[in-house]
């Protein structure tokens, strides 16, 4: 445990930042199957609905810090690629 007042409130920092992190996170994966079940559901106009939110958030994620930046390209790439092998 930290002795020191500064690192005492950089745990408080870090726990808040992780916990808002983690619901970034969450909320990405929940749209990303939003995305994959419109896919299944073969709904073309619903699945580009939701490839155009999921690229907007993953990439203020990007932005933000919370994801690295291929990691997110690489996410967006795929997502991408699914939704032109429907056509």
């Amino acid at each position: 445990m930290a002795n020191i007042k500064s690192a005492k409130k950089r745990i408080k920092v870090i726990e808040t930042k992780t916990l808002r992190n983690k619901m970034v996170k969450s909320k990405l994966k929940t749209l990303i199957k939003k995305f994959e079940a419109a896919v299944e559901a073969g709904d073309k106009t619903e699945a580009a609905e939701q490839l155009k939110v999921c690229t907007s958030e993953l990439s203020k994620a990007a932005a933000k810090g919370i994801m690295h930046k291929n990691t997110v390209s690489r996410k967006i790439s795929r997502l991408s690629a699914t939704l032109n092998k429907m056509a």
